[in-house]
C-alpha cells in the first residue's frame, strides 16, 4: 500500500528506482537459465543422434555379418543363436513360414531400428527371410538418465551462480553504499567528508568523482549563502550602528547648537548691558566709571570673539582639515609657549622638560595644541601654580605631556573632559574666559595628525592633572625643521 501510494504521488520525470541487485542478479540467473536449457537441448539431440547412429552401425555391421554366416552350412537356430547379442535380435522366417527367433516388441516409446535380407547363397538357409533388430530402449534409457542429469547440474549451476552473484553484485555496488552513507553522512553535519576514488576512469569512479564535484559545489554555495548572510546581517548591523550613531550626533549637535547659544548669549548680553550703561551715563558721567565700562565692553567683545573663533575650529575640524606638512621641534615650541604663559601669569612656576623631537606637522596647529593645554592648566592651578612640560619620545611616537598641580580631574570625567562645552567646576568657569572648548579643539587638532590626547591621573603622592599628546614620528625626513620664534 505504502509503495502504490508512493507511485501514485510520484512526479512523471521522476527518477526510476529499481533495486539495481534485484535487477542484474535476476536478469543473469535468467539468461543463465535460458542458456542451460538450450544446452540441455542441444546434448539431448545430439546424445539422441549420436546414439542412433551408433546403433545404425553396429546393426550394419551385424547385416555384413550375417550374410557373411548365412553362407555356411548351419541351421537356423544357429544362425539366430550366433548372430543375436549386444542389443541386437534376429528372426529367421523359412519359405515354408516357419518362425526362428524373435524381435523386440514395439511400445510407446522409440521404435526399434531394423534391416532385413533375404539369404540367396549358402545350404541350409537359402531363401529364408533374416530380420535384424537393435533395441532402441537402452537408448531412451540412457537419455533419460542424461536428461536428469543435466537438470539437476543446470539447477546446481544456477544456485551456485546465484550465490556467487549475489556475493559479487553486492561487492560491485560497495561504492554506491559508500556514496549512500556518505550522503547521510553529510546531510548529519560532516560536510568535509568526500569519496575520493582511486581510478576516475570506470564507471563507479566516474560517479564518485561527479559525486564529489557535485558537493565541492554544494558546499562552495553553502558557504557562499553563509557569507552573504553574514555580510548581510553585519550590514544590517553596520545600518543600526550608523543609524544610532546618526541619532547621537543629531542629538550631540542639537545640544552643542543649544550650548553654543546659551554660551554666546552670556557675552552679547554683557555687551548689551555695558552699551546700555554707557548710553544712559549722559556726558555728565564720571570719566572713571566712563573707562571702566568701556573695558568691560572690550572684554566681554574678545570673550565671545574667542568663542566663535573656537566654534569655528571645531568646525573645520569637523569639515576636515587642511594640514601643512613640516618638520616641528616640539621641546622649541614647548619652550615658546611656557614663555608665553609666564607673560600672562607671571606668578606661575613653568618647568619645561625632555629633549628636541621632531614631528612632521602643521605648525600652527600644533602651536594651538599646547597653547590650549597651557590655559587649560593655567585656568585650573590659579595664578600661583605649578606647570611641567616634557617632550620625549616613546616608542614610534613623541610625546609631550602637560602636567599641573591643580585639583586634578576625576577618573570619571578623563573621558568627558574632551567633549564640547564641558566645563568641570575644578577647572574652570565661565568667570575665567574659558569656552569649554579648548580640549575639543586639541584633541581634535592632535587627531587629525594621526595621534591622541589622553587625560591621566598623576604620579602616586602628587595631585593634579596630566594630559599627554602622542604624535607619530616621521619615517624619513623631508622637510626642513620648523623652529617656532622665541617669545619675546
Amino acid at each position: 500500500m505504502i509503495r502504490r501510494r508512493r507511485r501514485e504521488g510520484a512526479r512523471p520525470d521522476a527518477l526510476r528506482t529499481v533495486s539495481l541487485r534485484r535487477r542484474v542478479t535476476v536478469s543473469v540467473i535468467a539468461v543463465l537459465g535460458v542458456v542451460l536449457v538450450a544446452l540441455l537441448f542441444l546434448v539431448d539431440e545430439v546424445f539422441a543422434a549420436q546414439s542412433s547412429r551408433d546403433a545404425q552401425a553396429v546393426l550394419n555391421d551385424r547385416v555384413r555379418t550375417a550374410q557373411q554366416v548365412a553362407r555356411q552350412n548351419i541351421t537356423p537356430e544357429q544362425f539366430v543363436l550366433r548372430l543375436r547379442g549386444r542389443g541386437v535380435q534376429v528372426q529367421v522366417v523359412t519359405p515354408t513360414g516357419e518362425v526362428f527367433g524373435s524381435l523386440p516388441e514395439k511400445n510407446a516409446g522409440t521404435p526399434p531400428l531394423t534391416r532385413q535380407f533375404v539369404v540367396t547363397t549358402g545350404r541350409q538357409l537359402v531363401g529364408d527371410t533374416v530380420t535384424l533388430a537393435a533395441d532402441t530402449t537402452v537408448i531412451s534409457d540412457a537419455q533419460v538418465r542424461l536428461r536428469r542429469v543435466l537438470i539437476a547440474t543446470g539447477i546446481g549451476a544456477l544456485v551456485v551462480t546465484a550465490a556467487v552473484l549475489v556475493f559479487t553484485v553486492r561487492m560491485a555496488l560497495a561504492p554506491l553504499d559508500a556514496m549512500t552513507s556518505l550522503a547521510r553522512s553529510i546531510a548529519g553535519g560532516h560536510r568535509g567528508r568526500r569519496l575520493s576514488p582511486s581510478r576516475t576512469d570506470t564507471e563507479l569512479g566516474r560517479t564518485a568523482a561527479a559525486f564529489d564535484d557535485m558537493l565541492d559545489a554544494l558546499e562552495g554555495t553553502e558557504r557562499q549563502a553563509r557569507a552573504a548572510e553574514a555580510q548581510a546581517r553585519s550590514a544590517e548591523a553596520q545600518a543600526r550602528a550608523a543609524e544610532a550613531q546618526s541619532r547621537g550626533s543629531e542629538a550631540r549637535t542639537r545640544q552643542f547648537v543649544a550650548d553654543a547659544a546659551h554660551e554666546l548669549r552670556t557675552p552679547i548680553a554683557g555687551l548689551q548691558a555695558v552699551a546700555d550703561a554707557v548710553l544712559q551715563s549722559g556726558p555728565d558721567a564720571d570719566p572713571d566709571e566712563r573707562d571702566r565700562m568701556v573695558l568691560l565692553l572690550v572684554r566681554e567683545a574678545q570673550r565671545a570673539g574667542r568663542l566663535v573663533d573656537d566654534l569655528l575650529a571645531l568646525a573645520k575640524i569637523d569639515a576636515g582639515l587642511e594640514l601643512q606638512h613640516e618638520r616641528v621641534d616640539l621641546f622649541t615650541l614647548a619652550n615658546n609657549e611656557a614663555e608665553r604663559t609666564k607673560l600672562l601669569a607671571p606668578g606661575m612656576t613653568i618647568e619645561v622638560a625632555g629633549e628636541p623631537v621632531e614631528v612632521v606637522g602643521d605648525p600652527q596647529r600644533l602651536t594651538q595644541v599646547l597653547a590650549n593645554l597651557m590655559d587649560n592648566a593655567r585656568q585650573a592651578t590659579g595664578p600661583d601654580g605649578r606647570i611641567r612640560v616634557t617632550v620625549g619620545r616613546a616608542g614610534s611616537f613623541a610625546e609631550m605631556v602637560v602636567a599641573d598641580n591643580g585639583p586634578g580631574v576625576p577618573e570619571a570625567d578623563r573621558e568627558r573632559i574632551f567633549d564640547r562645552l564641558v566645563r568641570l567646576d575644578q577647572a574652570r568657569d565661565r568667570r575665567s574666559g574659558g569656552s569649554g572648548l579648548g580640549l575639543a579643539i586639541a584633541l581634535g587638532f592632535v587627531r587629525a595628525h594621526g595621534g591622541d590626547l589622553t587625560c591621566e591621573a598623576p604620579p602616586p603622592g602628587e595631585s593634579g592633572a596630566v594630559f599627554r599628546v602622542a604624535i607619530p614620528l616621521p619615517d624619513i625626513p623631508t622637510q626642513p625643521v620648523f623652529r617656532p620664534p622665541a617669545v619675546s
